[in-house]
């Protein structure tokens, strides 16, 4: 814990710095959600096909679900996904024409969870 899985269209892969963001997101968890940085595991996930709105084809996609053992406030969670998207704005710069819709939630694991 925290599994983090990030969504991002594919037409991103050289304007994201996947890596810079994962090192700069677990310092995060740890600071704000008390989460170990050793524990803080990132995979990020390539996607072909997404539509926005009218699908005018130059939108792309971030999006960043951050799994929690149970138990963060609610403005731990906030604090969180508003620092995780700070550091989306700053690892991934679409290019020129192209505008970035950026998210970012928390859920809390399930009681089942096991590593």
């Amino acid at each position: 814990m925290p599994q983090i899985t990030v969504d991002y269209s594919g037409r991103l892969d050289d304007d994201f710095d996947r890596r810079g963001f994962a090192l700069a997101l677990h310092p995060l968890l740890v600071d704000v959600a008390g989460a170990r940085a050793e524990a803080c595991k990132t995979r990020f996930v390539r996607t072909e096909d997404a539509v926005v709105g009218h699908d005018e084809g130059d939108d792309d996609i971030v999006h960043v679900m951050i799994a929690l053992l149970a138990g963060r406030s609610d403005e731990t969670k906030a604090r969180v996904t508003e620092g995780a998207l700070a550091l989306v704005r700053q690892y991934v710069r679409p290019a020129e024409g192209r505008t970035l819709h950026a998210s970012a939630e928390i859920r809390d694991l399930d009681a089942s969870y096991r590593k």
